[in-house]
């Protein structure tokens, strides 16, 4: 039996993700049965493709073939967050995007898409590309969805905010290509939601136009760059939701909250077996212990943090006050 999870970024969570991977790989006894890394998903900054969190950042090309190379050779794919509802044509061929896009394209790398525009041209331009169905398309309605899990997509991430309707779920088709969100930190039922998605594909297209006018889209840096560090972007076209920064405690008392005993004892056995675990932009010791909530056996949480901790220090993750 094989649980799959999908974490969150492979530019920020770079190392810690590799860590980790090795950690599962080297102590398998400390995690829970069949536990799997099925992919890392993100985006390497500055991606005008990007949706779902807003992305500061830039990278090298030598950066992303090391991220890439990275997790390839351990057999995890890297998975694009192409979900910017708002691309057009003009955007389909920018030339970071599409050079990332080569970069990865072997086989075994796949994109979650939101924009039918971006995903048709993805379908044309890399058909080695899987291609998953993103929950920024906010499918609440059971037919619609059952209707998605029969199009060509690996993967249909479906909406949050049927969690837990298990008269839903249980008639649902091809369970075995559903991912569930188990750790969402947004309000049930947020009405905000798909503006939200709206604004947050606004501000990285104003983000990358940005860089553009200042000229520093070019790959001439080193590794990943966060923002601060070349050229300040202000005038932020939307506020900070509150949510976002909610710790695995405050989340598991959502009513959308699916918890790891849930996982094993109610959604592998009706046949799911795809978890996504959300995290782009928390912060590293909350997303620890949602690794350790969802993939550690409960008795053995406190020696893996501890070794999974001083693995950090030892890459300068981490620092000590000595």
């Amino acid at each position: 039996m094989k649980v799959k999870f999908h974490l969150p970024d492979f530019t920020k969570h770079y190392t810690f993700n590799i860590v980790f991977a090795e950690m599962l790989k080297r102590f398998p006894a400390y995690f829970r049965d069949g536990v799997e890394i099925a992919s890392v998903y993100g985006v390497f900054p500055p991606s005008v493709w990007n949706g779902g969190r807003f992305q500061y950042g830039k990278c090298s090309k030598d950066f992303i073939r090391q991220v890439i190379a990275s997790f390839n050779r351990r057999g995890i794919p890297l998975r694009f967050t192409f979900t910017n509802p708002l691309i057009k044509e003009e955007h389909l061929h920018d030339e970071f995007c599409n050079t990332v896009m080569k970069l990865a394209d072997n086989g075994l790398n796949e994109v979650i898409v939101a924009s039918e525009i971006l995903e048709n041209y993805i379908r044309e331009t890399y058909p080695k590309y899987k291609l998953t169905s993103s929950t920024c398309k906010r499918i609440t309605d059971p037919e619609r969805l059952s209707d998605e899990l029969e199009k060509k997509y690996s993967i249909v991430v479906i909406d949050y905010d049927l969690n837990n309707k298990f008269d839903i779920l249980e008639k649902l088709p091809h369970k075995d290509k559903c991912e569930l969100l188990v750790n969402a930190c947004c309000n049930p039922g947020c009405p905000r939601r798909s503006a939200h998605y709206q604004l947050i594909g606004a501000e990285q297209l104003a983000y990358n136009e940005h860089l553009r006018k200042g000229g520093s889209l070019e790959f001439d840096y080193e590794d990943f760059m966060e923002y601060e560090e070349y050229k300040p972007y202000v005038n932020r076209k939307i506020a900070e939701c509150s949510c976002t920064g909610r710790t695995v405690f405050q989340s598991s008392k959502l009513s959308t909250h699916i918890s790891p005993d849930d996982i094993w004892e109610k959604y592998v056995p009706m046949g799911f077996g795809q978890f996504k675990i959300e995290g782009r932009t928390i912060e590293l010791f909350n997303l620890i212990e949602h690794y350790m909530y969802y993939m550690v056996k409960p008795e053995c949480r406190d020696e893996a943090r501890l070794l999974l901790m001083c693995q950090l220090v030892s890459q300068g993750i981490i620092k000590t006050a000595f």
